[in-house]
């Protein structure tokens, strides 16, 4: 039997190394959370661990809404969750989360909250748990998944999989490493030309869009595009040449719509300009798909469904925010798209039963590119960019968007001894800046995983928590 004795929930404040610039919004400051739990499984107590940002304008991209008042919104539904958990006892860790998924999706219905927020706290608690767990069976997640510990139930995420197991879908093994998609966003500089005057770092780490492909081998690339009649397409023009130039034309890209056009016309007419400039045509060869085009509020609907029939030639799309409910890829299917994306902050059995679906929908559909994306632009350590990377490589998601050691001075923030614990644990992920604070190593365009795949749930170790203030 399984139930949690003790939350805790730490709160601190990071600064940004360059302007982090997503959908309607820039950051230069971001809340980052710790939750804790001790667990009593089977009699036996354990401690376990999650951990993410608190991002203004992505649960809701609501762009009337005071920034802090939605950080307060992200903090009340992990409190709340802590609450809802409090209270059940379940024979597994997926009995407890589905639980947990009910009671938190029932409060956070009638309190208005839209489900990819307020399953954000189930998330939390839900990465926390799998932690404890994991770290009581002295095992790692990827082998836990496989060996059915978990006991999840596929056939109540997805009909369709009823009868299966996990094992039935997944890859026979973790992948070693996954290929770092590096996110483009629409003002990021190029080249080192395009730092104005002022605007250097100067830390070590690259800034321009150039510098990281030459210095990490970059091969993936996530382009930010937008609708604005097409006077961002000379930017994309732009972003082209430097990465033709910079791969030697070996190299893959993925568009990110960020929720930017309200039609399935408004989108195909942007194709149709963007697809007819002969300077884009070589980009188009390599893309991989398009992310979420379309308003969370349209992207399911009989419109968006009605508007792909019309268009039979239309490039692959996938959802990001509008995954946001157990059937949303059922939805995303029956309207044409050809998968979904996965992090952590929308939930790991929640992503589990996607990839799923997605494997099955591979062998049903063979020549559909079924796809499942791994995203998260700005996840760090020391706990939730490990863990979104062990669910990642248990999936078998090869392309994960990562852009955290771009935004952020890696480990800085984080007490001493927590930055001596990620190089000595993590040597493979990390590796020690000249300033002596670690960062993430990318080499060859790839991320390593072979260390959170040997970890209980991708970290080594639980940091101590006792310099953050509580909440």
């Amino acid at each position: 039997m399984i139930q949690i004795r003790r939350f805790g929930l730490h709160r601190a404040a990071l600064t940004t190394r360059l302007p982090f610039r997503y959908g309607i919004a820039v950051m230069t400051t971001c809340p980052h959370a710790f939750v804790e739990v001790e667990a009593e499984i089977d009699g036996v107590i354990q401690r376990g661990i999650a951990a993410d940002h608190l991002p203004p304008k992505w649960f809701t991209k609501d762009p009337a809404r005071d920034p802090q008042d939605e950080i307060q919104d992200m903090v009340d539904v992990i409190r709340h969750a802590a609450s809802a958990a409090a209270g059940i006892r379940a024979p597994s860790i997926f009995a407890f989360w589905e639980e947990l998924y009910r009671r938190q999706g029932a409060w956070g219905t009638s309190a208005g909250h839209p489900p990819l927020l307020h399953h954000f706290g189930t998330s939390l608690v839900e990465r926390a748990l799998i932690d404890a767990y994991c770290r009581l069976q002295g095992r790692p997640f990827h082998e836990l998944l496989r060996s059915g510990a978990f006991s999840v139930e596929l056939g109540h995420l997805h009909p369709e999989l009823e009868g299966t197991q996990a094992v039935d879908w997944l890859p026979s093994r973790p992948a070693d490493s996954v290929i770092c998609r590096h996110t483009v966003g629409l003002a990021d500089p190029l080249t080192d030309a395009d730092i104005g005057p002022g605007e250097a770092v100067n830390d070590g780490l690259p800034q321009s869009l150039a510098e990281h492909i030459r210095r990490h081998g970059l091969k993936h690339f996530k382009i930010k595009i937008k609708s604005d009649g097409g006077q961002s397409l000379p930017r994309l023009v732009a972003v082209a040449a430097v990465i033709e130039e910079m791969t030697g034309g070996d190299y893959a890209v993925s568009l990110d719509g960020n929720e930017g056009f309200a039609t399935v016309a408004e989108f195909w007419d942007y194709w149709r300009q963007a697809s007819g400039l002969p300077e884009l045509a070589r980009l188009f060869r390599h893309l991989l798909y398009v992310e979420q085009p379309f308003l969370r509020s349209t992207a399911l609907s009989d419109e968006v469904r009605d508007g792909f029939r019309a268009w039979p030639e239309r490039p692959p799309m996938i959802i990001d925010e509008s995954d946001a409910e157990a059937d949303s890829l059922r939805r995303a299917i029956a309207c044409g798209y050809i998968g979904t994306s996965h992090k952590n902050c929308k939930g790991v059995f929640h992503g589990l039963g996607n990839a799923c679906l997605l494997a099955r929908q591979r062998r049903l559909e063979p020549g559909v590119r079924w796809t499942m994306s791994g995203e998260d632009l700005s996840n760090i350590g020391p706990v939730a960019l490990l863990q979104d990377l062990a669910v990642q490589a248990a999936l078998g998601n090869e392309t994960v968007e990562r852009n955290g050691h771009q935004f952020f001075r890696g480990l800085s923030f984080w007490p001493e001894e927590v930055q001596r614990e990620a190089l000595h644990y993590h040597p493979d992920l990390y590796r020690a800046t000249s300033a002596g604070w670690p960062t993430v190593d990318v080499r060859g365009g790839r991320i390593s995983t072979r260390g959170v795949n040997l970890a209980p749930f991708g970290a080594a170790v639980i940091p101590l928590l006792n310099s953050f203030p509580p909440l």
